[in-house]
C-alpha cells in the first residue's frame, strides 16, 4: 500500500487516503487521472477506508449500487473523516446509502417535469427567455442526491457536435431565448477543444447575452480547473459559473485555488446549495459555508430545498428548516451572503422563493415591517400616488421612463399578466377546476 504525500496540492493531511500504486504528484494533479481512478464498487470503499462493512449492510449497498451507480474522485473520497465516517458529510454526499432504495408514493423519476418542456434534445425551455441545454450526461463525481439520477450515472455519453447542433439551432431560431445555462451531468467534463467550440457557437447568436455554467468541478474535481480551462471560457465573456458547495468541509485550499482562477479570469461566480438533512440543516454550519464562499468571491445564489427525486427521502428536511436557516442570516450577516431559498416546483412550475415573512400587516396608507431583531416599524405609503396607464404602445410612449430599442418587449404571463394595467385579464383559472366546468357542462 501506497499513500498520497502529505505535500501533494489538494490533499488534506489529516485524512490520508490509501491506494494500491503510487500516486506521484503530477498524476494527482492531472483530472483525467483522477477519473481513471474514480472509486466505482463497495469493495474499493472498504479498502480505502480501512474497514468492512457488515454481509447484510453490504449485500443492500450493493443492491442499491445496482440501481443508483457509485463514482467518486479520490480527490473528494480523500476528504471524508475515517474515524467518523458515517457522519461525514462527504461520505453522506457520496457513497451509497440503502435508504435510496426506499422510494416514496411521491417520488418522482423526472420530479421537475424536464423531459416533457423539452422542444428538442438535450433543451428544457420553461421560462420565457432562457433554457437549459443539456451538454452532458457524465459526471467526475455521482451525488447522491442528485435530481437527475434518471439521466446521470445510468448512461455515461458526452455528445458530440452532431448531437449538440440540435439544441444550438433551437436557441438560433428561437429570438426570445437570451439566456442560455449549460447543464448536464457537468458540462466542463467535455474536452476543452469542445466546450471551447459550443461557447464559441452560442456567442454566435446575436440574441444570446448571458451564457452560464452549472458545474460541481470546483467541489469534487478542481484539477479540472486548469489555466487553460480558465482562458478558454473568458475569450466568450460573459459566462457566469454557478458551482455547488454544500458544506464548509469542502471549502478546501485546493477548491479555493479552482475558485480563484476563474475569479481572475472574469467569471461572475455564484453557489447553489441543497438543503441535506444530517449534512447542512444547521443555521451555524451553513453560515460558515456561505462566510467561506464570500470570502472567496462566490456569491450564494440558491439554497434548494431537496427535490422530489426517486430515492431521496432521507435527504429532504421540513420547508420549516430552510425558513429557520435563512432567517438565521437576514440580519445577521451580509446580504450579499444570504441565498435565495427556492423549491423548484414538482410538475415544471419552476422556482418558487420561499422566504421569512417580514411584511406583517398594510392598509390603505401604512405598511406595517418587522426586522431580524423582530422591531416592529411603520412605512408610510404616499399620499398621493397617480400612477401612469400602459396601453403597451411602445413606440408612442412619451413618458419620461421611455424605453431605447435595447429594452426587448415580452409576452406577459402569469401574476404579471394579472397585474398589467394594459391587459383585460382580471383572473387565473386552472383548466380543470371543477366549478368552471359545471358552468360549461350547464
Amino acid at each position: 500500500m501506497f499513500y498520497i504525500e502529505e505535500s501533494a496540492p489538494g490533499f488534506e493531511p489529516t485524512i490520508p487516503i490509501q491506494f494500491t500504486e503510487s500516486v506521484s504528484n503530477n498524476n494527482w494533479e492531472d483530472w483525467r487521472w483522477q477519473l481513471r481512478h474514480s472509486i466505482k464498487d463497495i469493495e474499493t470503499v472498504e479498502r480505502l477506508l480501512g474497514m468492512e462493512f457488515s454481509p447484510a449492510k453490504r449485500a443492500k449497498l450493493e443492491e442499491t449500487v445496482a440501481r443508483f451507480p457509485i463514482s467518486i474522485t479520490p480527490y473528494y473520497f480523500s476528504l471524508i473523516d475515517r474515524d467518523n465516517f458515517e457522519n461525514d458529510p462527504v461520505f453522506m454526499q457520496s457513497v451509497p446509502d440503502p435508504a435510496e432504495l426506499i422510494i416514496s408514493r411521491h417520488d418522482r423519476s423526472d420530479p421537475l417535469s424536464e423531459d416533457r418542456d423539452s422542444p428538442v434534445i438535450g433543451v428544457t425551455h420553461r421560462y420565457p427567455d432562457r433554457v437549459l441545454f443539456h451538454v452532458s450526461n457524465l459526471c467526475s463525481m455521482y451525488c447522491r442526491h442528485c435530481t437527475r439520477k434518471r439521466k446521470v450515472g445510468d448512461i455515461d455519453s458526452i455528445p458530440g457536435r452532431n448531437s449538440l447542433q440540435a439544441g444550438i439551432e433551437y436557441i438560433k431560431n428561437t429570438p426570445v431565448i437570451r439566456d442560455v445555462l449549460l447543464s448536464g451531468g457537468d458540462p466542463f467534463m467535455l474536452s476543452d477543444e469542445l466546450l471551447d467550440w459550443l461557447l464559441g457557437e452560442l456567442r454566435a447568436i446575436d440574441h444570446v447575452e448571458v451564457i452560464r455554467i452549472g458545474t460541481r468541478t470546483p467541489v469534487v474535481l478542481p484539477q479540472r480547473i486548469t489555466d487553460n480551462l480558465a482562458k478558454i471560457i473568458a475569450k466568450h465573456h460573459p459566462v457566469w459559473i454557478n458551482t455547488h458547495f454544500n458544506h464548509p468541509r469542502e471549502v478546501t485550499g485546493r477548491s479555493i485555488e479552482a475558485l480563484n482562477k476563474l475569479a481572475n479570469a472574469g467569471v461572475p461566480l455564484g453557489n447553489q446549495s441543497v438543503l441535506l438533512a444530517g449534512i447542512n440543516d444547521c443555521p451555524r454550519i451553513y453560515k460558515n459555508l456561505v462566510h467561506k464562499l464570500v470570502m472567496n468571491r462566490v456569491r450564494p445564489y440558491y439554497l434548494y430545498q431537496c427535490d422530489l427525486s426517486e430515492g431521496l427521502s432521507h435527504f429532504r428536511t421540513p420547508v420549516g428548516k430552510g425558513i429557520e436557516i435563512v432567517e438565521s442570516l437576514i440580519g445577521h450577516t451580509s446580504g450579499f451572503a444570504v441565498p435565495t431559498y427556492v423549491i423548484d416546483a414538482p410538475g415544471g412550475g419552476g422556482k418558487i422563493p420561499v422566504m421569512p415573512n417580514y411584511l406583517i400587516s398594510w392598509s390603505t396608507n401604512k405598511v406595517i415591517l418587522r426586522n431580524y431583531e423582530g422591531v416592529i416599524s411603520t412605512y408610510k405609503e404616499p399620499d398621493s400616488y397617480q400612477p401612469f396607464f400602459c396601453d403597451r404602445n411602445c413606440s408612442d410612449c412619451h413618458l419620461t421612463l421611455s424605453l431605447d430599442n435595447d429594452c426587448h418587449e415580452t409576452r406577459v404571463i402569469g401574476i404579471s399578466q394579472l397585474l398589467a394595467d394594459f391587459h383585460k385579464t382580471t383572473t387565473l383559472i386552472p383548466e380543470d377546476n371543477l366549478r368552471i366546468q359545471r358552468r360549461e357542462d350547464g
